[in-house]
């Protein structure tokens, strides 16, 4: 069987939605990265996490996302916004 993976940030996310859809309000980075329990609660289940450069913070993603936004919306701050 080949090892599965699974992006942490995505589990983080999932989670954030999760919470706010039940009224409460989570907070990114005040008592820590969340990857890290993310990535332990991903390996209890039995899923490799990811590798951080595979998610939307990655480089090659964010490039992407500007060409995007320059070419979807050129007059809003040279497609920044």
């Amino acid at each position: 069987m080949t090892k599965e993976t699974y992006n942490p940030w995505t589990v983080v996310h999932v989670v954030f939605d999760h919470l706010a859809e039940a009224g409460l309000h989570p907070v990114l980075g005040e008592t820590g990265d969340p990857a890290a329990p993310a990535e332990a609660l991903l390996r209890a289940l039995g899923i490799e996490p990811g590798r951080e450069d595979e998610g939307p913070a990655a480089p090659a993603i964010q490039a992407q996302l500007a060409e995007l936004r320059a070419r979807m919306f050129p007059d809003v701050d040279g497609g920044r916004s």
